[in-house]
């Protein structure tokens, strides 16, 4: 007989279990027990054995869903596999399949933290918005609705940045997954920023550079971090160069911070000249750093601060700051090279002292390391920095 919703919805159980076949189905088949209960099963022989497997219970699975499940065990059977067998191994694949927090774990450890300077940034926005969203789900199931209500909730905080910047590293993560074959296809996939960014132009004024360099000493912002701002705006450094730096990085004789490749944004060893300036202030940084390996060590111990504990500090005491205009520590950098053009550095050497990347076929040729030059813009810098905190209010 041809099996319709009606005839499997009317059995009734009997005193004996009892297997009804569909005419011509290969072995599909309905089981009714004695207390009603209705399974699918496809009724099949591997290898000279008889087998039965449980492709479902009704009404849960449909006529139709227990069909599509019945051709897929014999296109498995066809294949010379034993359906059952299959069965099982995709239930224990299942059973340990990578939940999206194991996800998490694994993406820190082989990508973030080899790759990342801001790796803790990457940990804590997968640890605050992520994890406790979906991080029971398995990584397989995520769904792009799911990444979209995660993106969603941190727009309600009042972040669209912030947004941003998740919408980063959930991608850079799920694309880990499939490079590592643990997911076929990212959940991420056509997830357009939903925050629109203005390129920054916010630059201080040599007024605003007084009015900051000042006022750090009436704010509650520690004494290291204060020093790494000051030492940001003299050297024109990244701000986690400066969070994590180390002092056998300094030679202190031949004034000369050298800023290895795994540190450098752009993966290039990055010679810094110091100014009498920068060296002044390395001194006392040097006079408070503890005989640390760090500059800046952390107040936990064992590291070094933050760049975003330099960014909260800096948040914290904006009232501080109210004679300026809102500003971010990225701006001090902004800000330094800005001025070094406007006294005449050539672009070039203030590239040079930023270490920003040339993809230019000049820049591949041009090998020579631009010490000199570098060195007499930032102690010309140096000195117009002097000058400018020390003008007459």
């Amino acid at each position: 007989m041809q099996f319709t919703d009606r005839l499997i919805k009317n059995l009734k159980p009997t005193k004996n279990r009892y297997e009804l076949r569909e005419k011509s189905g290969r072995g599909f088949a309905i089981r009714v027990t004695p207390n009603g209960h209705k399974s699918w099963v496809f009724l099949y022989h591997f290898n000279g054995k008889k087998y039965r497997l449980t492709l479902g219970t009704y009404p849960l699975i449909s006529l139709a869903e227990a069909h599509e499940l019945h051709r897929s065990a014999v296109k498995c059977l066809a294949n010379s596999k034993n359906p059952i067998i299959e069965q099982q191994k995709a239930k224990l694949e299942e059973r340990t399949a990578n939940t999206v927090n194991d996800l998490i774990e694994e993406y820190l450890e082989k990508w973030a933290k080899p790759r990342k300077r801001s790796w803790q940034e990457d940990e804590r926005i997968l640890r605050k918005d992520v994890a406790p969203t979906i991080g029971k789900h398995k990584a397989k199931d995520v769904t792009k609705k799911d990444i979209v209500l995660i993106l969603d909730q941190v727009i309600k905080r009042g972040s669209p940045i912030s947004c941003n910047r998740t919408l980063a590293v959930v991608r850079r993560m799920f694309n880990f997954a499939v490079e590592r074959d643990i997911i076929s296809i990212t959940p991420c996939y056509g997830i357009k920023a939903l925050a629109k960014e203005n390129r920054r132009e916010r630059l201080l004024s040599e007024e605003e550079i007084k009015t900051f360099w000042n006022c750090l000493e009436n704010t509650t912002i520690s004494e290291p971090i204060k020093l790494a701002l000051k030492l940001q705006l003299i050297t024109g450094q990244r701000k986690g160069e400066i969070a994590g730096a180390e002092w056998e990085e300094f030679d202190l004789i031949n004034n000369w911070w050298t800023i290895p490749a795994h540190k450098a944004k752009n993966e290039t060893t990055h010679r810094v000249p110091l100014s009498k300036l920068a060296l002044n202030v390395l001194q006392q940084i040097k006079s408070i750093s503890d005989n640390s390996n760090w500059l800046f060590p952390s107040p936990v111990g064992g590291t070094h601060i933050t760049p975003e504990a330099i960014n909260h500090a800096i948040r914290k005491s904006a009232d501080k700051f109210h004679e300026i205009k809102h500003f971010t520590p990225h701006d001090l950098r902004r800000t330094t090279a800005s001025h070094m053009t406007a006294i005449g550095i050539p672009r070039l050497i203030v590239s040079k002292i930023l270490n920003h990347v040339e993809n230019s076929v000049t820049a591949i040729y041009d090998r020579h390391s631009y010490d000199v030059e570098k060195k007499d813009a930032l102690e010309k810098w140096g000195s117009k920095l002097s000058d400018i905190i020390l003008l007459d209010s």
